[in-house]
């Protein structure tokens, strides 16, 4: 396990050291045990759990959300504000798990039938450092509501995190082994997932952990859910409110510090508009005050990591190197810490790789069309399907966007999130599968058809 470091300082806060795989043996035995008598549980009893866990994290708020800020440098009140998140969706899962999965009547030539949806097992968590509470606990309130048990498997640069999320649980009375938190490194995945008692896999995080995921899932036939990456799409075109696009942009770009899979990230704006558009992005990124994140009146910090630095500055480097123009900043602050500058990229090539990839940073790809046909071509051109805003006020426009954007969702006139009530998830490399809403719960039980003569 690395250390757990600030990325406002690059300072080292503390050790680590992964779990063996004994510690997981442990883990998995617990798992198996705790959810045979989980699994019985009324939901009621389940739900007033889910009730508690939430008023801890209401108690918690603070705390929680200045370790995120000093473990992978989210600004403070974006961390309170996912803590919050976190509640919300406890309680919606609470509220709304028993008619969720109550039986499901249907049709046939038997006097009675219906589908009942019964848990699958332990079902295992391999999730990302962006958002360290939201991504654990929309898999969470859902599984564990479901009658399943969940291990997670949480980024390697947020330890404390990670044991944090374990602690709640136990502290609201989840029984022991319902869900439990592991220390270990990405090479001890794939042996979990082959463990009989582990019944699904669910993964947010890369394409390539995507795949290996997906790959030892599918050989072993269990069913898995993928969350990657993306390069969300926002189209502006000129019947469009350009001041409010314009606040929304900066605001969906530099959401967690550019480091979201459904911040915006490629700006398709009509010819007719694009340099009103580009400007007043430019003076708004221009203007946003840089550092500590901890500082409540900073409006971007440090990106999670050295590593991610060095990646996002090559990136941007090749983008000029290809033929793009640097608009806006392109470099990184000059300043202890991971930071790096609000970036403006216009005029990139079609043969430039960056043009495809995601970036994970404060760096906006702006993009000038003509009309709607290519404003709609740009958006797909990427192998990414995540989300998607877009721009009009024109309804036949609208009816496009929401047809022809391949993605997993199309957000009119507004930033794209995450809301527990709505679906989420991708297309294309974006992944597969839903979580949240109805469909989160449904993504890891067995929909059992019953047939009585």
């Amino acid at each position: 396990m690395p250390d757990s470091v600030n990325p406002a300082t690059a300072e080292t806060r503390k050790a680590f050291t992964r779990h063996d795989d004994t510690a997981v043996r442990h883990a998995i035995d617990n798992g198996a045990r705790a959810f045979g008598d989980w699994r019985g549980r009324p939901i009621g009893e389940r739900a007033k759990l889910m009730h508690a866990a939430a008023d801890l994290l209401d108690a918690r708020r603070e705390t929680l959300a200045r370790l995120a800020t000093e473990e992978m440098g989210k600004r403070i009140a974006e961390a309170r504000s996912e803590v919050e998140k976190c509640a919300w969706v406890c309680r919606y899962y609470a509220d709304n798990a028993e008619d969720f999965l109550a039986d499901s009547p249907r049709e046939s030539s038997a006097s009675r039938a219906f589908v009942r949806y019964r848990p699958l097992g332990i079902v295992l968590a391999v999730m990302p450092w962006n958002f360290p509470y939201w991504q654990v606990f929309r898999f969470a309130a859902p599984t564990l509501m479901a009658g399943n048990v969940g291990l997670l498997k949480h980024a390697s640069n947020v330890p404390q995190c990670a044991q944090a999320i374990e602690e709640l649980f136990l502290d609201a009375d989840f029984p022991q082994g319902v869900f439990a938190s592991l220390l270990i490194g990405s090479d001890q995945v794939e042996a979990i997932i082959e463990d009989d008692r582990v019944k699904a896999v669910t993964l947010t995080g890369s394409e390539g952990a995507g795949r290996a995921v997906a790959a030892t899932a599918g050989d072993r036939i269990k069913p898995s859910l993928l969350e990657l990456g993306g390069s969300d799409p926002f189209i502006v075109m000129p019947s469009a409110d350009i001041e409010a696009a314009v606040e929304t942009a900066v605001k969906a770009r530099m959401i967690n510090n550019g480091q979201s899979c459904i911040a915006a990230k490629r700006f398709i704006v009509h010819a007719d508009i694009h340099d009103r558009f580009a400007e007043a992005m430019a003076k708004r990124f221009g203007d946003l005050a840089i550092g500590d994140p901890m500082d409540e009146d900073t409006e971007l910090g440090p990106l999670s990591s050295a590593d991610a630095l060095d990646t996002l500055t090559e990136q941007v480097d090749a983008l000029a190197r290809s033929g793009a123009t640097i608009m806006l900043g392109g470099k990184p602050v000059q300043r202890q810490g991971y930071f790096f500058a609000p970036t403006i990229v216009t005029d990139v090539p079609g043969d430039a790789p960056g043009r495809y990839e995601e970036l994970f940073g404060p760096v906006a790809m702006l993009h000038r069309v003509g009309d709607i046909d290519e404003a709609i071509a740009i958006a797909n051109e990427t192998p990414f399907g995540l989300g998607s805003s877009v721009w009009s006020r024109d309804e036949a426009e609208i009816d496009r966007f929401i047809d022809e954007v391949e993605a997993g969702s199309v957000f009119v006139n507004q930033m794209v999130a995450s809301d527990p009530r709505l679906p989420f998830g991708g297309v294309k490399n974006s992944g597969y599968g839903r979580e949240l809403s109805r469909e989160g719960i449904l993504a890891f039980v067995n929909a059992k058809t019953v047939s009585v003569a």
